[in-house]
């Protein structure tokens, strides 16, 4: 049944405002309401609800990503839109910030306004279909 059904992600915002206006302006994520429960947004048929915590801090590793068919195209649209790549120590191109795994599978990270890691990545797997 639920290998069906869509996915819903969830992130967790100290403000909602900084939070609309990235995913909203950076991301091109359409803004669907905003309550006393969570902030929604919407990507195609993905639905994001950010919920406000205070106290919330950012888990060190990503938490939300998107499987793209070629990341080069990606990671220039996101930097011509004001978004700054990850810059570990393990990436091998510091300018782009795209990471390339032994298996050819590449992926760049980038942070929300709230440290959230989210990611970008394309998978050898897809380029064989």
């Amino acid at each position: 049944m639920l290998a069906s059904a869509k996915i819903i992600g969830f992130l967790v915002t100290k403000d909602y405002g900084k939070s609309r206006a990235f995913f909203e302006q950076k991301l091109e994520f359409a803004f669907v309401s905003l309550d006393a429960f969570a902030l929604v947004m919407r990507a195609g048929e993905s639905m994001l609800r950010i919920v406000n915590i205070a106290n919330f801090q950012p888990a060190q590793h990503a938490v939300l990503g998107w499987e793209v068919e070629d990341i080069e195209p990606v990671v220039a649209w996101l930097k011509g839109r004001g978004v700054s790549f990850e810059k570990y120590p393990f990436v091998q191109d510091k300018e782009s910030g795209i990471w390339t795994a032994p298996n050819g599978d590449r992926v760049a990270w980038f942070k929300d306004p709230d440290g959230n890691v989210l990611s970008v990545s394309q998978h050898v797997s897809l380029q064989r279909k």
